[in-house]
């Protein structure tokens, strides 16, 4: 086995130690996509979780996540062997890793011979770090040739990712560094909870405030988020296409464009117009909930404020308008010359830990490392002459995540999955895990035996973020090196270690190293000219000074060594041209539409879903946490006490939620936070209060996103026994 990189450790200087050690390793946390920067000491009570002051993102704060993220490395909570499922009584049984390996390729073998290489299937995540997703990418095209590929990050922010894409020829969650939010005049948050979802970045909210700037949020619950703004807005769920384009509407009628700036910088904008004036007022509060004079109020805020911007986040994302949504708030900031200009703009908020560098090398099914398209010529044969194979048997795209989910059993009979649980997290999720438990043979490289990886033929138990070197990149585009601080358990190894076991055994074990940085020198290459261009960023500069890590694009200049040739990084894009042929950015026009689902007498509430502050994503770590646990112990309903009252139930009393797809039951929360033709559900848990049991698996016919927010249910008294 190839040997793996050792803890790195520097000297601590002003970070507390423990009573053992004076060393502190800098890393990152391995949740959301802030990454906050933390250091972890070894002392004799285990790993303890010290502030990196220093680290400009969230300036030493952790949520309770973070600070707790040490105990899921125990080896009473995770996977510490391979699993095989016995032939004789079909449970997971312990085996050994080359017996786990030979069963997985001779698995794969089996499947490709009789069914064709796209009977393969390969799922991979948003946490996992940029090395590992390009070598997940390039195990697909190179060691399978399946085109089936895709990651769950599809689920997170590909509406934007789309949206952004068509608007400025590039995507990159948000085109500023953080701090911009706090300098800047107005803010817009749309379908964001960032006191729950990234505690550490509420600050940047409360900063602007201070700073004499105002905040706008959209949100049809009252959350902690929303408490903070100046002014809350809370559309019915699906309605914010319908918002963002009668804002627009209020901009144009009350000559509030900026007029030299479309000129200048834009096309498209007379189709836009037209399409946006088509959404009176009037019309928009019908639709939305949202009273005429709070819109005005918020053409007035934004519009009088020197500089502003709009973030989104999930809300107006996981839908299927979900591009078109966040199209008509790109919209709303070029008609008002905010993109492309100094502390304004557009951003997005990217969710998961790796969720922007994750689909920027290779794990979508329509991309290439670099951000290039896999079916641009140049870009596969750039990709394919650093691989060293013939660009000619690449595959070309294949099935976005749910389309691959609900191809399992039928077309795809196979399934390597890496860092996901599709049991819980995917839309229609009675539905994908039936397809789960149809394959013909399933895969699982994970931490913890998660609910997908309890169905697997075999389990592999990979390392985790403090037990290994890697890139990601967080949502600002700035790359990022956690470092290796502890060492595994003795019978863990690392994903780039079961890919190369894999691709020797299927013959290509050459082109997949093991070391994290040798990866990435590939990487390198292989993004060298493409829109995410990393070429210019190596391991020895990421590893100075405090750790800031290199915005991308970042491509490499001269013809010196790294340190003399080296381009210094691009924190803030767009502010000379956009990424777009001519240099202009694109005005999209869109028009409201219904969402997939409408209420009806028979579904007559509109059930929406998140997160909750103690739990992340399916909840497959955070669950295994006790101190998270006991802040957050179950699934959940919020009902307004109108709908409460209907029903006659009181807080903590069993209800059932019921939609076309399937039935939950869990406690209600009656809260006045929320609307009352609204309910609310976190999406962590399993079993009967698994909130994606309901949700519509509907896509954006452009970035393939489910929709997750809006579906109609129906909420039923569950009558005590």
């Amino acid at each position: 086995m190839h040997p793996t990189a050792a803890p790195e450790r520097i000297p601590t200087e002003h970070a507390p130690g423990s009573a053992t050690t004076d060393h502190v390793t800098p890393t990152h946390c391995p949740y959301c996509a802030l990454q906050c920067g933390m250091g972890l000491v070894r002392g004799a009570g285990g790993v303890e979780v010290v502030e990196r002051p220093a680290f400009p993102v969230n300036g030493g704060a952790l949520c309770g996540k973070g600070r707790t993220a040490p105990a899921v490395l125990s080896s009473r909570v995770r996977l510490t062997e391979p699993l095989v499922r016995s032939r004789v009584s079909g449970e997971l049984e312990p085996a050994g890793w080359d017996e786990a390996l030979d069963r997985i390729a001779e698995g794969f073998a089996r499947v490709r011979g009789e069914h064709g290489a796209d009977a393969c299937g390969v799922f991979g995540g948003g946490g996992l770090t940029n090395e590992k997703a390009y070598a997940l990418g390039k195990f697909a095209r190179v060691v399978l040739g399946t085109s089936q590929i895709d990651y769950n990050g599809r689920f997170c922010m590909s509406s934007a990712a789309a949206a952004g894409t068509r608007a400025f020829g590039l995507d990159r969650g948000l085109p500023f560094p953080l701090a911009d939010v706090a300098r800047t005049g107005c803010v817009i948050l749309v379908g964001s909870n960032l006191a729950e979802t990234m505690p550490p970045a509420l600050r940047y909210l409360t900063e602007l405030k201070e700073n004499g700037g105002t905040l706008i949020v959209v949100d049809p619950r009252r959350t902690r988020t929303a408490e903070q703004a100046d002014l809350h807005l809370a559309p019915r769920p699906g309605t914010d296409l319908a918002l963002a384009l009668g804002l627009l509407h209020l901009v144009v009628a009350e000559g509030r464009t900026d007029e030299a700036y479309i000129e200048e910088r834009t096309t498209g904008w007379e189709e836009a117009r037209a399409a946006a004036m088509a959404h009176w007022p009037e019309y928009v509060e019908r639709v939305t909930g949202v009273p005429v004079p709070q819109l005005r109020d918020v053409v007035r805020l934004f519009c009088d404020a020197e500089h502003a911007m709009v973030l989104t986040a999930r809300g107006p994302e996981q839908q299927a308008k979900g591009t078109d949504t966040v199209s008509a708030w790109i919209n709303l900031c070029l008609a008002t010359g905010r993109p492309g200009r100094f502390l304004s703009g557009y951003g997005c908020l990217t969710g998961q830990g790796n969720g922007q560098g994750g689909r920027e090398h290779g794990q979508k099914a329509d991309q290439l490392p670099g951000y290039r398209k896999l079916t641009d010529p140049a870009a596969r044969a750039h990709v394919a002459g650093v691989w060293g194979v013939d660009p000619d048997s690449l595959p070309g795209p294949g099935r976005s995540a749910y389309e691959l989910l609900d191809a399992l059993g039928r077309d795809v009979k196979s399934l390597l999955l890496m860092g996901s649980n599709p049991v819980v997290s995917a839309p229609r999720a009675a539905h994908v895990e039936e397809r789960i438990r149809s394959l013909d043979f399933l895969v699982v490289a994970d931490v913890v035996l998660s609910e997908t990886a309890r169905l697997a033929d075999v389990v592999l138990p990979v390392t985790q973020w403090a037990e290994e070197t890697g890139t990601v990149t967080n949502l600002e585009g700035r790359v990022l090196l956690r470092r290796r601080a502890v060492d595994p358990p003795g019978g863990v190894r690392s994903d780039l270690e079961v890919l190369h076991g894999l691709a020797s055994r299927l013959g290509h074990g050459e082109k997949f190293p093991v070391v994290a940085e040798e990866v990435f020198e590939e990487l390198r290459r292989a993004s060298a000219g493409g829109v995410a261009d990393y070429s210019g960023i190596s391991y020895g500069r990421l590893r100075e000074g405090d750790g800031e890590g290199v915005f991308w694009p970042c491509p490499q200049e001269g013809e010196g060594t790294q340190e003399e040739g080296t381009h210094r990084g691009t924190p803030r894009l767009f502010l000379e041209r956009f990424a777009t042929e001519d240099g202009r950015a694109r005005f999209v026009a869109v028009a409201h539409r219904d969402s997939a689902e409408e209420t009806d007498a028979e579904y007559p509430v509109v059930l929406t879903t998140g997160r909750v502050l103690s739990q992340y994503q399916s909840g497959a770590q955070t669950r295994r946490v006790e101190e998270l646990n006991a802040a957050a112990p179950g699934a959940f309903v919020e009902v307004h006490p109108r709908l409460a009252a209907r029903l006659r139930v009181a807080d903590g009393e069993a209800v059932a939620v019921v939609s076309r797809r399937g039935r939950v039951v869990v406690p209600v929360r009656v809260t006045s936070g929320i609307r009352a033709d609204t309910v609310f559900m976190p999406f962590h848990w399993p079993g009967e209060g698994r909130a994606n049991t309901l949700t519509h698996p509907a896509l954006d016919p452009v970035s393939r996103m489910p929709e997750f927010k809006v579906c109609a249910v129906r909420v039923e008294r569950v009558e005590r026994v």
